[in-house]
């Protein structure tokens, strides 16, 4: 899978650098549809061996990409050098997963790091908060205590995405997908890219 993000990559570029003006963005918002395209795909071939594992992976992976399409405020980074960080609320095992797929990467020259978050823990400082499998009781408090931060909150479960995450993770035809609710995404003064709602199984315009 990961030599067809390469391949998919380097051939976008290619015939990117060649298409003049307005075809060259067209262009270039087909080829980032089809890399979250291929996140998906990643999904359906490896299911048949491990689907626990496989879901993982694919979580984690997009967590990952979720970070470069993303525009946070002025002021949600302490130094030009600070890490982008990504914290993981109710599933160590989605933690230790993400921990080794960014290992060695960046986002938008940061580094990023992971970090595993309990409830009650303070929510400042990070960046991206995925809120896994818990009772409802702490994932409220942890919604609650994400609103007026600029962060981004990614669930898996249509009750918690109801409350006010703002991308929520859905497997529909055997593949891992997301929804986009863009009202808390600009109460928390976040951009989207475009090219990411491009790709998003569905978005909503209302929200908590």
């Amino acid at each position: 899978m990961a030599l067809l993000d390469w391949t998919c990559r380097q051939l976008c570029e290619h015939l990117a650098s060649r298409a003049p003006g307005r075809r060259r963005i067209a262009m270039r918002l087909g080829c980032l549809a089809c890399l979250f395209l291929l996140l998906a795909m990643s999904c359906v071939l490896a299911q048949a061996q491990a689907p626990g594992a496989a879901e993982r992976q694919v979580k984690a992976a997009y967590l990952y990409k979720f970070a470069g399409f993303v525009e946070w405020p002025e002021g949600s980074f302490e130094r030009p050098d600070s890490p982008l960080l990504i914290g993981v609320a109710g599933d160590t095992a989605l933690a230790d997963q993400l921990e080794l797929s960014v290992a060695g990467h960046s986002v938008n020259g940061r580094a990023v790091q992971v970090k595993k978050v309990r409830r009650g823990e303070p929510l400042a400082g990070l960046h991206v908060l995925y809120l896994g499998g818990q009772d409802k009781a702490p994932l409220q408090e942890m919604l609650a205590a994400s609103r007026g931060l600029a962060l981004l909150t990614v669930s898996d479960s249509d009750e918690v995405h109801a409350m006010g995450s703002m991308i929520n993770f859905v497997v529909t035809d055997d593949r891992v997908r997301f929804d986009v609710a863009l009202k808390p995404v600009a109460q928390a003064h976040i951009r989207i890219s475009a090219r990411m709602l491009l790709a998003a199984y569905r978005v909503q315009t209302g929200g908590a």
